[in-house]
């Protein structure tokens, strides 16, 4: 079974490259417009891990790390994918990746911490 990844971006330009780009290398990709969507599909679907945006129309990145670190998938891996500045404001994401990212190396990094 594909591992799956939860990309959490209002952006639909970004979520469609990163779906394809997991799914081209074999994982399941699922997509969320928002923080309050982001965190449904959290629980619905499990995710292995998860790309998040710092800045979100409804939901401020950081607010949802906060909401889901107190939740019992406070171990679900976070990789920052995002414009802004400001790694501290999800301290214990896996990883912060600027926009525009390297795809090779956001894959790497994606490997590292949950496999193939």
């Amino acid at each position: 079974m594909a591992k799956k990844i939860l990309i959490i971006d209002d952006d639909p330009v970004i979520t469609k490259y990163l779906a394809t780009l997991f799914e081209d290398n074999g994982y399941e990709a699922i997509t969320a417009r928002d923080g309050a969507e982001g965190f449904d599909l959290v629980k619905k679907q499990k995710p292995d891990l998860i790309t998040l945006d710092l800045q979100l129309p409804d939901e401020w990145g950081p607010r949802f790390y906060r909401k889901l670190s107190k939740s019992e998938f406070k171990d679900t891996p976070i990789i920052v994918v995002s414009g802004m500045a400001g790694q501290h404001a999800v301290r214990k994401a896996v990883a912060y990746v600027s926009k525009p990212f390297d795809p090779d190396k956001l894959l790497g990094i994606v490997r590292k911490t949950i496999g193939e």
